[in-house]
């Protein structure tokens, strides 16, 4: 008769290391949820508990729990309860909180899923290799060679995964450049007509503009900067975060076009002699 094996448990996790998660699971959840997200872990919490920090309550009873069974699946657990997708109110939330807790638990050998499970993984070695895996977005850039001009201007925004304002600050860094390279003040789609019009004898060439294709590849570039500028940066810029959510993906995209237009705008002709 064949027997399956139970999965070994996960060792049990050091003070530093459940007070770096509860941290994170603290900023997630509202005080008034802890009572039942910490129910499965059999650790009721003693008088006067619900005083305490989020954070404090949380770290407190998986301790407890912890020195209970000798092992780490209470953290585990309370992980995973908390990262149900369901109890976040928008995808760039719940993986700005995925990619907090993933870059502790990678360095032990755990990660938190897409769809809020905790599975076993290999372990990181290092700090580095582990916010480099916890956070897609950050490395998909890096694959794609985006523009330094890019990161530049949203850095502090992407270590945030603030991804809202990440797309905001990678459009003014277009605009920025069109600024410097024509002498033009302005912004949107007037700035973009100053610079880059044909009609009026652009400041700003994409290329040579002696064929047909030429201008009309000249024209397109100048739509694609004012689409940029109207789809991401007049949205970002007006309308509260909570009803423009920015997904990780879409972000990516946008960073992708705005890294292009920054090697085109690298590469184009500037004549501030004309009018």
């Amino acid at each position: 008769m064949s027997t399956t094996s139970a999965p070994i448990p996960p060792a049990a996790f050091s003070a530093s290391t459940i007070e770096a998660v509860c941290r994170i699971l603290g900023e997630a959840v509202i005080g008034s949820q802890i009572p039942n997200l910490i129910a499965p872990l059999k650790a009721p919490e003693p008088p006067g508990e619900e005083h305490n920090t989020k954070w404090k309550r949380l770290f407190n009873a998986v301790v407890v729990a912890q020195n209970r069974q000798q092992d780490g699946r209470p953290l585990l657990k309370l992980v995973g309860d908390v990262m149900q997708p369901v109890r976040f109110a928008s995808s760039p939330e719940f993986e700005a909180y995925r990619a907090a807790l993933n870059e502790r638990l990678l360095l032990l050998g755990f990660q938190v899923r897409d769809d809020g499970k905790v599975a076993r993984v290999e372990a990181a070695p290092t700090l580095a290799e582990a916010e480099r895996r916890a956070d897609a977005l950050r490395a998909e850039l890096a694959r794609r060679d985006v523009h330094p001009d890019v990161l530049h201007f949203c850095r502090a925004e992407l270590l945030q995964r603030n991804y809202f304002h990440a797309v905001l600050e990678a459009c003014k860094s277009v605009a920025q450049k069109l600024r410097d390279l024509s002498g033009e003040d302005g912004d949107g789609a007037a700035l973009v007509d100053a610079a880059c019009s044909i009609n009026a004898g652009p400041i700003i060439a994409f290329n040579p503009l002696t064929t047909e294709w030429e201008r009309s590849e000249h024209t397109g570039l100048a739509t694609l900067m004012k689409g940029l500028f109207g789809t991401f940066r007049n949205p970002s810029a007006h309308a509260p975060k909570v009803l423009w959510a920015t997904s990780q993906r879409d972000a990516l995209d946008m960073m992708t076009l705005a890294s292009m237009l920054h090697r085109r705008l690298d590469a184009a002709t500037v004549n501030r002699s004309l009018p």
